[in-house]
């Protein structure tokens, strides 16, 4: 075998099936010891004569390319490569955040966080890269997500990585990989090119995820898929991704951008394909979603109660149906500013009264939004930031969990100043303090729920976490707030 694929070691878990809790490889690495963390929270993926059962599937992707390619190739979990890759002529990495510079990971650890420790995701990305070098003396190919983190020659000759695929790479990976292996001595930074149809995966995903789109076209300056246009697959395509991944995980994640704009007409919601991509995928097993726009949500009440019918939801075994979405300001001049598209087909003046819709047919439909928001936007001020906190009041009587992030100048506002801990001012934490306060509210409620599906020990140990968290977290809050006034001038 001359090609192993792998990645870093927070990707390949599945997280006992409670994807979300993927979130928690942002964290500070010292929030939890690292046996604790790895064994109950975080265990590796199985793995079936040396293969990985289930990966990200990202991996997926360029393993499905390389294979139509005429490639022999093997997905490894990291902490198994050291006995595969001895002979390797190339060993291929999926990464979502290498350095720790994603707004999670910016926002909550390492030098420009709330405390000052590496992310887990940050450490593992290291020490994978450690253990190749050790190992092996084969080509390093570096793609996914988080690659955008490493696109320099200096970071790159640090880790010893060869090639960095930045984008899509569905179409790149196998040419790339095809000139390393006759023998070209390749180096340096490449973009992938824009795929319109992507190969069938070859095996189950972290999470179950299966694509149903790239891209969005909404336009939110700060975010790469929604700068780039909306690309539905066809059915027929995701129903065979849904039944590779029923034979392991039993269930999927339909991943999109927005779940609800599946074959949109531009922002207006096609309820007939978006119904339809339900119904038939749930017949093959449980679904879940992975994101959703609010402004979808707002415009289709009718899709979004449909789609609860046919998921079976509420019932014991599923109280709520969870998905990401952004509400990043409750500012009009903001949304105006670096976010206009998101909420079409409505106006950024009533961005404010569209969340709080939206919030409410989610509730009465048993949805629960995990929702962002955005610290230090260029161009903000205090009156902005407490728009944001006049709209989380609005929104406190919802079943929710609304994270604070700081804003990381990407796509195409990559030229601006990042925002750091040392920028917070009092109105910054007073926005803190209240989502903390809406997110404990909520906390223990869905934990409760979310954790059944984890084994007895690990729900156990996690539930106990939480409230140690939760503790710690006020008391560490209070810390920071008097600290951080003290210091402001």
């Amino acid at each position: 075998m001359e090609i192993v694929l792998t990645a870093e070691r927070t990707l390949m878990s599945n997280y006992h099936g409670a994807l979300f809790l993927g979130f928690m490889s942002c964290a500070p690495k010292n929030t939890v010891p690292s046996k604790l963390f790895f064994s109950l929270i975080c265990p590796s993926v199985k793995v079936e004569k040396g293969k990985a059962l289930i990966a990200p599937y990202g991996t997926r992707k360029i393993e499905a390319a390389l294979v139509e390619s005429g490639f022999d190739v093997a997905i490894v979990p990291p902490d198994r490569i050291g006995k595969y890759i001895k002979n390797v002529k190339i060993v291929g990495i999926t990464t979502n955040d290498p350095l720790g510079l994603g707004p999670a990971s910016t926002t909550f650890a390492g030098k420009y966080g709330l405390v000052k420790e590496e992310s887990y995701n940050a450490y593992c990305f290291r020490e994978l890269l450690k253990k190749i070098k050790k190992k092996s003396d084969a080509k390093i190919v570096v793609g996914g997500a988080g690659a955008w983190q490493l696109a320099d020659e200096k970071t790159m000759e640090k880790f010893g990585i060869d090639v960095l695929i930045l984008g899509e790479g569905e179409e790149i990976a196998p040419k790339i990989f095809r000139r390393i292996l006759e023998g070209e001595d390749l180096k340096g930074i490449f973009n992938g090119e824009i795929v319109e149809r992507t190969p069938i995966i070859r095996g189950a995903t972290i999470g179950g995820l299966v694509e149903i789109a790239r891209g969005c076209g909404r336009g939110c300056k700060f975010c790469q898929p929604t700068l780039q246009k909306l690309r539905n697959r066809p059915l027929e395509d995701i129903l065979k991704e849904v039944e590779i991944n029923a034979k392991i995980n039993k269930f999927v994640t339909l991943h999109a951008e927005d779940v609800l704009r599946y074959k949109a007409d531009r922002f207006r919601v096609n309820e007939e394909e978006v119904l339809k991509l339900f119904s038939l995928a749930s017949r093959i097993c449980k679904v879940g979603i992975s994101h959703f726009s609010l402004a979808s949500v707002a415009s289709a009440e009718r899709v979004v109660g449909e789609i609860s019918t046919i998921l079976g939801i509420p019932s014991k075994e599923r109280p709520w149906l969870a998905g990401q979405t952004g509400i990043e300001s409750g500012s009009a001049k903001i949304v105006k500013e670096h976010m206009h598209g998101k909420v079409l087909p409505f106006k950024a003046e009533e961005w404010c009264d569209v969340v709080e819709q939206a919030f409410g047919i989610c509730s009465d439909n048993n949805w629960v939004p995990c929702a962002t928001l955005i610290i230090g936007f260029p161009g903000e001020n205090e009156e902005d930031v407490l728009k944001t906190v006049e709209l989380l009041d609005r929104l406190k009587n919802y079943k929710s969990i609304i994270v604070p992030l700081f804003f990381v100048p990407l796509s195409d506002m990559k030229g601006q100043k990042p925002f750091t801990s040392e920028d917070l001012r009092p109105y910054h934490w007073f926005l803190l303090r209240r989502c903390w306060e809406h997110d404990v509210k909520w906390l223990r409620y869905l934990a409760k729920e979310y954790l059944t599906k984890m084994p007895m020990i690990s729900r156990i140990f996690m539930l106990k976490f939480i409230e140690g968290a939760i503790r710690e977290g006020e008391k560490r809050l209070k810390e920071l707030i008097e600290i951080s006034t003290h210091q402001i001038p």
